[in-house]
């Protein structure tokens, strides 16, 4: 039998899906490389979700979320703790399904140590 994660309910829906679309487009294509440079430059590695937080690395790379008035730690802070294990593991799925040509040459971010 394989394994199947539990489907957790998201419970501030308006604050995951803003944060959640950030995310999304940060990782897009005319993004991706501004979100490593601003990671790299920060000296941030890409797995630390909440220190790219407090560097405000989200709303240096995307103008929508700089717009809306509420930083991505804000809409982060604002969720429960559940919400928050699900929007720190949609973040490292994200970061994972990086071309592997761009993780090449962003590899000091994707180093673990």
């Amino acid at each position: 039998m394989a394994f199947q994660q539990a489907q957790i309910p998201v419970q501030k829906r308006e604050e995951f899906d803003e944060l959640k679309s950030a995310i999304e487009r940060v990782f897009g294509v005319g993004t991706i490389e501004s979100l490593l440079k601003k990671l790299q430059s920060s000296n941030v590695r890409v797995r630390q979700f909440e220190k790219a937080l407090d560097k405000k690395v989200f709303e240096a790379v995307d103008p929508v979320l700089a717009r809306s008035g509420r930083t991505a730690k804000q809409l982060y802070a604002a969720l429960v703790l559940s919400d928050q294990a699900l929007m720190r593991e949609f973040y490292l799925e994200r970061v994972e399904k990086v071309d592997p040509e761009i993780r090449g040459r962003f590899q000091k971010v994707y180093r673990y140590y």
